[in-house]
């Protein structure tokens, strides 16, 4: 049982244990009980879930403070709150994919559940290569840095476009190369059918698999944004992967009451921008103005938050009584 404490990236392999042991219970536990039939959910119900798979993260902050200290601690919760604030903006993205695809709202939550559970190897992936390469050149955070400062000052002024998705690579692509069918086959990816020349049934997809395909690519591009915000917060790999993951997986239950009134949060993308802007700076400002000493963990959590919050509050006060027909069918991080 040595293995157990052996450091892996870090960090003792129980503690990775634990966690994935966490999100392989909460995932069979969303979709074996609470989820077993494929139905719409309700924005009450999608209200409560995305409540109770916060509550679940907060508790795992805790015991990460517990366990590793205050200052890991609290960077696990500054990583969770910027992941969970941009994850608000994936919401519009991912209706505008399942709307293309004509995707009814009953199938919408196993796609999103699948995505997750490839989400969750693909930030993976992303991470343990950002750690590899901050473990060998430093420098490579301030490439980080500056290209979230980049970012941030783009999505500040960046004009509203349009997602192209039927143009989108990917989508012609798999539609040239792949047989697939017009029509949905409920919760099915893969179906067989009957081949137009020969009559013999073969594999093809469905609509609903070329909607995962493309929200995965969409999340792609989002993670390029919000790997490099968690690393310019701390390069603990076990803090970094976690953060981002508890604030994705939650994110399946919260976008069903997004989805329905996510035109009132257009403006968070503002806030959003000073967000990756700020903790962009904060290393230089760390490195070159501070002396190597580490930025205030409690200053970098609260001036995060209070960004976010303003961002949703203004976000509300501004487009109240709006209806979702005078919102700008775009996003600033689709162009970024």
């Amino acid at each position: 049982m040595e293995f157990l404490f052996n450091d892996w990236l870090g960090t003792p392999a129980w503690f990775w244990l634990a966690f994935l042991g966490l999100v392989v219970a909460l995932t069979a536990f969303d979709l074996g009980i609470l989820h077993k039939e494929d139905r719409e959910m309700g924005i009450g119900e999608s209200l409560k879930l995305s409540a109770f798979y916060i509550g679940i993260a907060l508790l795992f902050g805790a015991w990460v403070w517990y366990a590793r200290g205050a200052d890991l601690g609290m960077k696990y919760y500054t990583g969770f709150f910027i992941e969970k604030a941009l994850s608000i903006d994936n919401v519009f993205v991912i209706s505008l994919i399942f709307t293309y695809f004509a995707i009814p709202p009953k199938y919408q939550y196993r796609a999103l559940l699948w995505g997750i559970v490839a989400v969750i190897v693909l930030r993976g992936l992303m991470i343990a290569g950002g750690a590899a390469l901050v473990s060998q050149a430093y420098w490579v955070l301030y490439i980080f840095a500056a290209f979230l400062v980049f970012t941030g000052i783009k999505m500040l002024f960046a004009g509203d476009k349009p997602m192209d998705i039927e143009n989108n690579p990917v989508v012609r692509w798999i539609s040239s190369h792949m047989r697939v069918t017009k029509e949905l086959h409920a919760q099915h990816f893969f179906v067989r059918v009957p081949d137009e020349k020969t009559g013999r049934l073969a594999t093809a997809a469905t609509p609903l698999f070329l909607a995962l395909v493309v929200i995965n690519l969409a999340d792609l591009v989002f993670a390029v944004d919000s790997v490099p915000a968690i690393f310019a917060i701390t390069t603990d790999t076990f803090i970094v992967y976690t953060s981002n993951i508890m604030a994705i997986l939650g994110l399946r239950a919260l976008y069903f009451a997004l989805a329905a009134m996510v035109h009132r949060f257009h403006y968070l993308k503002y806030a959003l921008a000073l967000v990756l802007v700020f903790i962009g700076l904060k290393i230089f400002v760390a490195d070159f103005l501070l002396g190597g000493d580490k930025f205030p963990p409690v200053l970098s959590l609260g001036v995060t938050f209070a960004l976010i919050a303003a961002g949703i509050g203004y976000s509300l006060w501004k487009t109240r009584g709006q209806e979702e027909s005078d919102w700008p069918k775009s996003t600033a991080r689709e162009q970024s």
